[in-house]
């Protein structure tokens, strides 16, 4: 399973498991909230009502009195309430007074007058001196006739002659009941989606940071030229940077072994040749043949100049991960550069360059890299071209990309050498001198297209000779 899939999973799980333990705890403590604050409501009844009836039962007058007037009264009413936009349309409570004994002696209802209730909860307890309350249902086995009583005491002229109970019919309570744990329920739905959302977001954003590691490390893995990924937080910044760390050192030490045996192979037939002429030049021998041993050498002497001067630029490219110095330029003025350098080497062997580049040629880049490669791209093309020949330069522009192409007219590359014309110290014999280049001019111009976020590609030409196209990216 897909490492965010199981982040996202044992995200959710938790979040879920939580939100319906919160949501069940609410919705739990709905009903029992809701009776306790009409419990609180109703003593408060309680007590006011025993005070208003207290002169009409010390005088005789409660069943024919205000005190029961008012309170049929007030069942009459319509009270066109909303409350929570549930409507509340009727009274509805129920009052009954016991005496000193228990007995009851008033009754809104009329149900309960004459009947003793010393032993129910609510009036025990008041005529012991405490708090008293009980609920009760009128049907034993119907839930929906449960009634809500709370007792407070009667007091006149300091002696308690009685107890009144105020009751509220339980039901009355459901509605409110049922619309709160609704609304509830429905708002814990929609956080527990809006807390998926959120965990979605940051579960891929996660992942990006994680992926972009693989990425890298991939990347690295293939030879590509990357930089860690910075912008995943501290912790994925630092390992980033400690990836990045290792694989300088890594590729560090790989390196210079690589280079080492690459050095030695390559200086291995100039020292050679070199060793082998100064033994020839200790002895007696003609003076032309002096001369073409000292010429020798020093011919060798400036190929191992060359080769250690061109490694040394390929190994700096090589190791740069980003350009360190980038400004605007202007690749057709650039390239004009370049082959007014090489004219003399051009009128050498006759040669003639046509060149057709965009006026508006602009990119970022590193002036010093590009002119190299773009030197050695020229220099190919020379020394394989037929004296007397052209060399064309052409410079187009994609939508996002300037296309370099160098093209000669000479015999191009053998089939059998194609696969290999980018590799360091590969070379083919020019065609004038049968001598070897260096092999490393084409690798360096490789490396600084990557450098330019661009590619290198070559080719024989349909019509004859040698192309090399290289991109880099516009600016």
């Amino acid at each position: 399973m897909n490492i965010s899939v199981r982040f996202f999973l044992g995200y959710f799980f938790v979040l879920g498991l939580s939100a319906w333990f919160v949501l069940d705890t609410v919705v739990d403590e709905i009903g029992p909230g809701l009776r306790q604050v009409r419990e609180e409501t109703q003593v408060d009844t309680a007590y006011l009502l025993a005070e208003m009836a207290a002169p009409e039962m010390a005088g005789g007058h409660l069943t024919d009195g205000y005190f029961k007037k008012a309170l049929q009264a007030t069942k009459g009413k319509n009270p066109g309430a909303k409350i929570f936009d549930i409507p509340k349309e009727t009274i509805d409570f129920r009052v009954y007074i016991t005496d000193a004994r228990g007995i009851v002696v008033f009754d809104s209802e009329d149900m309960y007058t004459g009947r003793d209730f010393s032993q129910w909860n609510d009036v025990a307890r008041v005529l012991q001196g405490k708090y008293g309350a009980r609920t009760s249902r009128d049907d034993r086995d119907d839930p929906a006739t449960s009634w809500m009583y709370v007792a407070a005491p009667i007091f006149w002229q300091g002696e308690r002659i009685g107890v009144l109970s105020f009751g509220k019919h339980s039901v009355t309570l459901n509605p409110y009941i049922e619309r709160m744990t609704e609304r509830i329920r429905s708002s814990g739905f929609v956080m527990l989606m809006i807390s998926a959302v959120v965990g979605v977001l940051f579960s891929a954003w996660l992942i990006r940071s994680i992926n972009r590691l693989i990425r890298y490390a991939r990347d690295v893995s293939a030879g590509h030229k990357t930089s860690p990924p910075t912008d995943g937080g501290s912790q994925f910044s630092e390992l980033a940077h400690a990836l990045a760390a290792m694989r300088e050192r890594l590729e560090g030490k790989q390196y210079v072994e690589r280079y080492v045996q690459n050095l030695a192979h390559e200086m291995k037939s100039p020292l050679t040749a070199i060793a082998s002429a100064s033994e020839l030049l200790e002895g007696d021998m003609p003076e032309a043949e002096r001369q073409r041993f000292t010429t020798l050498i020093q011919e060798q002497a400036n190929r191992l100049y060359l080769v250690i001067e061109r490694m040394l630029q390929l190994a700096k490219v090589e190791q740069l991960q980003r350009l360190e110095d980038h400004q605007t330029l202007d690749l057709a003025a650039l390239v004009g550069q370049v082959v007014e350098a090489h004219r003399a080497a051009l009128q050498k062997r006759s040669l003639s360059v046509n060149v057709e580049t965009e006026s508006a040629a602009s990119c970022h880049g590193d002036a010093f890299l590009l002119q190299q490669a773009i030197s050695n791209l020229l220099d190919n093309a020379i020394d394989f071209s037929p004296a007397g020949s052209v060399i064309d330069i052409a410079l187009e522009k994609t939508s996002d990309r300037f296309i370099l192409k160098v093209r000669d007219y000479g015999e191009g590359v053998p089939e059998y050498a194609l696969p290999r014309i980018f590799d360091r110290f590969y070379s083919l014999p020019r065609p004038d001198t049968e001598r070897k280049s260096t092999g490393i001019g084409l690798p360096f111009v490789r490396e600084v297209a990557h450098l330019h976020r661009g590619e290198v590609r070559f080719r024989n030409h349909p019509e004859g000779g040698a192309e090399v196209a290289m991109e880099v990216v516009a600016g």
